[in-house]
């Protein structure tokens, strides 16, 4: 039997980065993207590298590249990291596992480091595939806290948390991280809401604009640990705009989500150091009359558009930066049975 998972992109259309300082988040997955990861029985466990993990090269120029590109480390790690962890969660569990061996392999168009989520896209396809090979049923909530886990306890990534959450829950979900909440059960408030009433959206993106999530975040958590208040004030205030967005949802007010995704950036552009090819791409996208935001930390933004003549202005426009436009076509319940 071939086990075959599937993990997807994640726009944080709200709140972001407030979910790492006990904050309130809206985000989406989108199906434009995908991980894959495949997973069948075998003598030996084996992990097969993917061209990202590859070791040899063409010449000095194309390891350059490559390592600009996929940093150091491919994605074999997060497979590791991802088996680990699940050992780990079951014998801590008492869940017996079978001794069944395997081989898995993993695949992904994810643009890579311009804050789709890439990466745990890939620790959740992968996680999913091994509670299907041992027949192990995990919570989501417990899922999405796994998948967090693999990045930050065993490769020592930088992580939020709305990425691991969404990508778990699929479709649109509105997460609060608040410190008393997180302190009583382990894990936020998600709140499932209706994709349909979303405004259009588009997504747009510069591969080469990719950078870490630690490079973004600067010092952003030891001001914030510090007590800072212009950044302390920040995680309050994108809070509250994740409600106000949230109350737009409910009330059948898209139209009004725009200006607090703009609000968003521009706290955002207050604390942060941000590149000035980032800065152009956001610019460029308001330009057009569209609304523009980070998807996460930085080389893809989100935003909203009135309509088609707008589109394709913004695909105009941004053309000229060399950057990329998709509208996301968002994963609900629905679509994921025909994919």
């Amino acid at each position: 039997m071939i086990i075959r998972k599937q993990a997807y992109p994640r726009a944080g259309l709200i709140g972001n980065p407030s979910d790492g300082y006990f904050g309130k988040t809206i985000s989406f997955v989108f199906s434009n993207f995908q991980a894959e990861v495949v997973l069948y029985e075998t003598p030996e466990l084996e992990i097969l590298p993917n061209q990202k993990d590859h070791s040899c090269f063409g010449g000095i120029a194309e390891i350059v590249r490559d390592v600009r590109l996929h940093g150091y480390y491919g994605g074999i790690r997060l497979l590791k990291a991802t088996v680990k962890t699940f050992y780990d969660y079951c014998q801590q569990n008492q869940i017996e596992l079978h001794r069944k061996n395997f081989t898995i392999r993993y695949n992904s168009n994810i643009p890579h480091g311009v804050g789709l989520a890439g990466s745990s896209a890939i620790i959740t396809a992968c996680l999913r595939a091994l509670q299907a090979f041992y027949g192990v049923s995990i919570p989501k909530y417990v899922q999405a806290n796994l998948v967090l886990a693999a990045e930050v306890n065993e490769l020592h990534i930088p992580a939020g948390l709305q990425d691991r959450v969404i990508q778990v829950y699929e479709g649109l979900v509105y997460m609060d991280f608040a410190e008393a909440i997180m302190s009583r059960q382990g894990y936020g408030a998600y709140e499932p809401l209706d994709p349909k009433r979303l405004p259009k959206l588009y997504i747009a993106y510069r591969d080469d604009l990719s950078e870490p999530t630690e490079k973004f975040h600067n010092n952003i958590r030891l001001r914030f640990d510090h007590g800072e208040r212009k950044v302390v004030t920040a995680m309050r205030f994108w809070a509250r705009l994740t409600d106000k967005v949230r109350k737009c949802l409910g009330d059948g007010q898209p139209e009004k989500i725009g200006e607090s995704l703009d609000a968003n950036f521009n706290r955002r552009r207050q604390i942060y150091r941000i590149s000035e090819p980032n800065v152009r791409m956001v610019e460029a996208a308001r330009s057009t009359g569209a609304s523009a935001k980070f998807t996460g930390s930085g080389g893809a933004i989100v935003g909203t558009y009135a309509d088609n003549k707008m589109f394709n202005e913004l695909k105009k426009r941004l053309g000229k930066l060399n950057v990329k436009l998709i509208k996301p076509h968002v994963v609900t319940g629905e679509e994921k049975s025909r994919i």
